[in-house]
């Protein structure tokens, strides 16, 4: 594929992400796209780091699952150490996998087992956001030269800057719900029990602590039960 019309497909593509209604669908179509969009990717994923444990986030193509449950049982590998930030990387180039890989040696031999041949990988974060790593497979060894990871950047910025804007929605629609269950469930008690706006909220408040039960749950429970929280 041409720059310019690279460069044409990553307009799209941005226009589209913004698009999608849920962080878990801009996730999904990031990977199909990058599938689709870069020349001799064959499947693509993105890895996150959680509390030292490998977290795929989503996967198009078979072996992306396979390679990052590997990386996590063996503590290494080129997606798994860039996405923990423990060598200060934000992208990575393996051209042939079947070359010495002193790093991830133990990777790099599972990894051929699984009809890897190369790998790439780029960092998909914004100032204020880091959502793990995003990476690419090929079959056949040499398949991503230098161009990659200008390819690799531009997709990771319209995606890092696609996911920061689902994720700002997602949490503004959690507060809004959180709001009105937290609400409803006070409406009631004051209803029930005479109390004023301030006393329903402080029983409410009162009983998570006690409990260690998130006011959110406790309020939901409350208005799908419409029963006394205590």
């Amino acid at each position: 594929m041409q720059w310019r019309e690279y460069a044409e497909q990553m307009a799209l593509l941005g226009r589209d992400l913004l698009a999608k209604e849920s962080v878990q669908e801009t996730l999904d179509e990031i990977v199909a796209s990058a599938v689709k969009l870069v020349d001799g990717c064959s499947a693509a994923g993105i890895l996150a780091v959680r509390k030292g444990r490998a977290v795929t986030l989503a996967a198009c193509g078979d072996v992306v699952q396979e390679s990052d449950r590997l990386q996590g049982e063996l503590g290494e590998g080129p997606c798994f150490d860039l996405a923990r930030g423990t060598d200060g990387e934000r992208i990575y180039r393996i051209a042939d996998l079947s070359q010495p890989q002193p790093t991830w040696e133990r990777f790099a031999a599972e990894a051929l087992k699984l009809g890897v041949g190369g790998m790439t990988g780029v960092l998909l974060y914004t100032d204020n956001d880091d959502f793990g790593a995003l990476n690419l497979y090929a079959r056949r060894p040499g398949t991503f030269s230098e161009d990659i990871e200008t390819a690799g950047w531009l997709l990771a910025s319209h995606a890092a800057v696609a996911l920061s804007s689902a994720r700002t929605i997602d949490q503004l629609e959690h507060a809004m719900e959180t709001r009105h269950a937290i609400g409803e469930a006070m409406g009631i008690l004051m209803e029930r029990h005479q109390l004023s706006e301030e006393d329903a909220f402080n029983v409410l408040r009162r009983i998570s602590q006690h409990h260690n039960i998130k006011l959110r749950d406790l309020a939901q429970r409350v208005r799908a039960e419409r029963s006394d929280p205590a």
